[in-house]
């Protein structure tokens, strides 16, 4: 199927914390669509303050897709969420309603509208390796290692990201060849499916405020029990929601190593920090950028981003 003849998708981008989740709900009314989640954390069962996941109620007023797909026992690959997210649009596009996605994972956004990179399996033993040695020998002498022999793929990796580092290392150790020569088809925009991208842009300090308030009201709704969960069962759990920003904050609190309060002032450090990183990638992509002042809502931005997109559907018919 080339990309004209896939159903349109609208996409609603934007930081963390920037009201994506509600600005996406508002536009669904309107259009009396569904929300497909496009989020590396929220496809976890269990795993719901934290990762700020769309409420039961939310959900019983707009049908949500891609959200509790997985346990988070389990290892959980681009490719999975890539094939559960085209099964959900090949379900809403036959219903003849609009497809909304939304969410904050750049990575998940490229290879459903890009391709998969169809790199090596994982390789239990490298990676077993690899991450043994992220925690001996610190996450910088793994990035330190990127830089050295992948420069390309360092520049587009977050030091902190020990996930990406270690996929790249382990690609580069099974192939011969740094992961970012397999890549050379992205960055082009070629896209499978046609699309209008929406990206809600704050100024900083207004985010910032954003963030702060987001993570009261998160501590508020119980974080700290939802982080003990994770603590308690971090020998059975996947790497991924080990590392989750909204969790790994409170581990040093529960081995007696940290104040609560320490615990709650480095998840918004490390949140202002995933929301740096998430505009770093968005700023890359084709998007219309909505340029947020304080006092504006989710219905503002439903507004705009149903008329930027109504737009763009009329343009390719």
């Amino acid at each position: 199927m080339s990309g004209q003849d896939r159903p349109f998708l609208r996409i609603l981008l934007g930081p963390t914390a920037s009201g994506k989740e509600r600005s996406a709900l508002a536009s669904a009314k309107l259009l009396g669509g569904d929300i497909i989640s496009v989020d590396s954390m929220k496809i976890y069962r269990g795993l719901d303050i934290g990762t700020a996941k769309a409420s039961p109620e939310m959900r019983k007023l707009v049908r949500h897709h891609c959200l509790d797909i997985a346990e988070p026992t389990e290892v959980f690959s681009t490719a999975r969420y890539v094939s559960a997210a085209e099964d959900a649009i090949s379900l809403v596009s036959a219903e003849n309603r609009p497809v909304i996605l939304s969410g904050g994972t750049a990575l998940y956004y490229k290879n459903l509208l890009e391709g998969i990179f169809e790199g090596p399996s994982a390789d239990p033993a490298v990676r077993t390796e690899l991450l043994a040695r992220a925690e001996s020998e610190g996450h910088e002498a793994l990035y330190a290692e990127l830089e050295s022999l992948d420069p390309q793929a360092a520049q587009k990796i977050h030091p902190n990201d020990i996930r990406r580092v270690v996929r790249a290392l382990e690609v580069n150790r099974l192939t011969g060849k740094p992961i970012s020569a397999h890549q050379t088809q992205w960055g082009k925009w070629d896209m499978r499916y046609p699309c209008a991208m929406v990206a809600i842009d704050w100024p900083r300090e207004l985010l910032y405020k954003r963030i702060e308030e987001r993570v009261d009201r998160m501590v508020d709704c119980g974080i700290e029990e939802e982080a003990r969960m994770v603590f308690e069962n971090r020998e059975s759990y996947a790497h991924t929601p080990l590392q989750a920003v909204g969790y790994k904050e409170f581990f040093d609190y529960f081995e007696s190593k940290a104040t609560f309060d320490e615990a709650v002032d480095l998840l918004k450090k490390n949140t202002r920090h995933l929301a740096k990183s998430q505009m770093t990638w968005f700023r890359k992509f084709p998007c219309e950028w909505l340029e947020m002042k304080e006092g504006m809502t989710a219905d503002d931005v439903a507004g705009a981003a149903v008329e930027i997109w109504n737009k763009a559907v009329k343009e390719q018919q």
